[in-house]
């Protein structure tokens, strides 16, 4: 088979020509999967070295059992599930080498302690305080930006400003907003 046939074609026929021996087939199912496994362990787990072992896992299991693919699901679906599987066996596996005090350790608290919530607080009144003291432009690019997270685009929409104007002035906005807020600090 050329090098264009395996390109094009669909994930069964690779997947009938790795099952007979073919290992060029089953490098292009390899190369197919790769990068959206390797984010949904990357994604899942934090950790690069580890997702990596865990697609190498996941494709050895693909290999393995070749045979056992069913045409009733796309080849998407049955390797996405086997990754899936091998993700949660290598969390069941490494929550059960956590000492026995870690397992049961009561999950860490989602809110602010009274003193956090004071410095947020603080922090909060702060940069409003320093939002204030911008000149109504700024303020306005600044509070459409960060506060209500429209695009460099939408801004410009909005405000009928070339997309070039709307970047220099929240850059200014910023640098001013900045040197408000360390002035006040000290």
């Amino acid at each position: 088979m050329e090098i264009d046939d395996y390109i094009v074609a669909s994930d069964t026929e690779l997947v009938e020509l790795a099952s007979g021996g073919d290992q060029q087939a089953f490098e292009y199912l390899f190369t197919r999967y790769r990068e959206a496994l390797m984010r949904l362990f990357e994604q899942r787990l934090g950790d690069k070295d580890t997702a990596a072992d865990l697609l190498q896992e996941t494709f050895i299991k693909v290999y393995l059992h070749l045979d056992q693919y069913s045409k009733s699901y796309t080849f998407g679906q049955w390797i996405y599930t086997i990754a899936r599987n091998t993700l949660v066996d290598h969390i069941r596996r490494k929550a059960e080498d956590l000492p026995i005090d870690e397992r049961f350790r009561p999950p860490q608290a989602t809110t602010p302690t009274p003193e956090e919530s004071v410095i947020i607080t603080q922090s909060h009144n702060h940069f409003y305080a320093a939002l204030e003291e911008l000149s109504d432009e700024y303020r306005e690019v600044i509070e459409m930006r960060f506060l209500e997270e429209y695009s460099y685009e939408e801004i410009a929409e909005k405000l009928s400003l070339p997309l070039g104007t709307v970047k220099t002035q929240i850059h200014r906005a910023r640098e001013q907003l900045c040197r408000f807020i360390v002035e006040d600090k000290m």
